[in-house]
């Protein structure tokens, strides 16, 4: 399920992200290590799941998560 819009998809439809020192990372090979979280590889998603503040509840992380590198991947695979 995206935690940005909350609508179900299959994995292959979705991007997963997983939190690394105080960063949201994407996980292209599904491999890293700690709690993951699943989100549609679209600008609107990210925004609507940074809106909601779903990042830090579904990664069970304290505080604020940069999501810098998942917009910088989004707007790459954009193009």
């Amino acid at each position: 399920m995206c935690v940005g819009c909350r609508k179900r998809a299959s994995v292959g439809e979705l991007l997963r992200v997983v939190a690394t020192d105080g960063q949201v990372v994407v996980d292209e090979r599904r491999r890293l290590p700690g709690r993951g979280a699943w989100l549609h590889p679209e600008p609107g998603c990210l925004t609507k799941a940074e809106r909601r503040r779903a990042f830090p509840r579904a990664l069970r992380s304290s505080g604020t998560l940069d999501v810098t590198v998942v917009r910088r991947y989004l707007g790459r695979t954009a193009d």
